[in-house]
């Protein structure tokens, strides 16, 4: 791929957004109803290809067990409020009523009380008693103080995020997460990111994760592009992470490392996308947050907004639209691609002729911009 010139000192490569590629139509197509699109990770089989994010306006304990009931996977945030205040319905509640100037700052007071480990079982627990598969994340800076008590609690899946995660952290002050031996010493499959780069996810695929997420920065309620000046245009991010996993796989001996795209996914269209150009599956926050029984009441947020000395995101009001199963299954009253999300990769599989997510991200793509009206 040829560089642009930035000018005499800087060149750069071109990269795509979901919004600058589209599925191309082939010779052959299927009946939606024969078309799979469960995935399996470790010893878990999934129905859908959907994790919920991590975030207090998306996931709680109850939506946690209902994503799970639904076929997908509901991680919970282990820093959010559920693990810092026995009634954390209060606390959600005034954050849906706080005024735009005093969002941030009240945001970062009801944050700081600290993380009760007699919290992160109690709320794991119940997420188990349901049946379903618990999944709870942590960042990698409070990995090390809280992860002891995850395992403890019994999770099926262990998430690290962060807006960046590498294997490589570098610091002067504290001694860094060695991923490598934390996931080699641990008995539970990780998945650990984001990642933006073919060069990071490998070195996160040599630690022995058993998914990477791909993403920067990228979703609806984050302001890391003008905080930061850092983006990641997630076509291009997600292609190049599955480079990485296709060449590890043959470095490591055929040990595959799963690809979820986390970040950039606002319509079905964007999921469609994303495992056209190499993911396994998707993790999602503002499509979900806008259901009807989402924790968010209609207002969305991730830990970026909050963070005590430098917030890059913003609560973000996304509105109602459906019940979490209508988001996911339909049916759609409205054309806009925010409802039947897995109706609509079904129906994308079948019309180019695809009867699983692996044969799908065989499909082809055309780069071709366009922005939605």
């Amino acid at each position: 791929m040829s560089d642009i010139e930035i000018g005499r000192s800087k060149r750069a490569r071109r990269a795509y957004s979901f919004d600058d590629i589209a599925v191309v139509p082939s010779r052959r197509t299927r009946d939606p109803r024969d078309v799979s699109v469960s995935w399996t990770i470790d010893a878990f089989t999934f129905e859908i290809p959907v994790l919920a994010a991590p975030m207090d306006s998306v996931v709680s304990p109850a939506t946690a067990i209902r994503i799970g009931r639904l076929g997908g996977l509901g991680v919970l945030d282990l820093e959010g409020l559920w693990t810092r205040y026995e009634d954390a319905e209060a606390p959600l509640a005034e954050i849906r009523t706080l005024p735009p100037e005093r969002a941030t700052a009240r945001m970062q007071e009801l944050y700081a009380e600290p993380i009760k480990p007699e919290l992160i079982k109690r709320r794991l627990a119940e997420i188990r008693a349901a049946g379903v598969p618990v999944a709870g994340a942590l960042s990698p800076q409070r990995t090390q103080e809280h992860y002891r008590t995850v395992v403890d609690a019994g999770v099926d899946l262990f998430v690290i995020r962060g807006t960046t995660v590498s294997a490589e952290h570098v610091s002067r002050t504290s001694e860094p997460l060695n991923l490598k031996k934390f996931i080699y010493e641990l008995d539970v499959p990780v998945i650990v990111g984001g990642a933006a780069t073919y060069t990071a996810a490998l070195h996160l695929m040599r630690t022995g994760a058993a998914g990477v997420l791909v993403g920067f920065g990228g979703g609806a309620a984050s302001t890391t592009r003008a905080a930061l000046g850092i983006h990641a245009p997630m076509a291009t991010a997600v292609a190049d992470v599955a480079g990485a996993r296709r060449d590890y796989l043959d470095e490591s001996g055929g040990r595959y490392v799963h690809v979820i795209a986390d970040g950039g996914l606002g319509t079905s269209g964007d999921i469609v996308k994303a495992i056209s150009v190499g993911a396994d599956a998707v993790m999602l926050g503002s499509a979900l947050a806008r259901a009807t029984d989402a924790p968010g009441g209609g207002w969305h947020w991730g830990a970026e907004a909050h963070h005590p000395e430098l917030p890059r995101g913003l609560r973000v009001e996304v509105g109602t639209i459906g019940a979490l199963e209508q988001i996911l299954f339909g049916p759609a009253n409205a054309a806009d691609g925010r409802l039947n999300l897995i109706g609509a990769l079904r129906r994308s599989m079948a019309t180019t002729g695809y009867s699983d997510l692996k044969e799908f991200q065989r499909v082809e793509v055309v780069v071709a911009p366009y922005r939605p009206r």
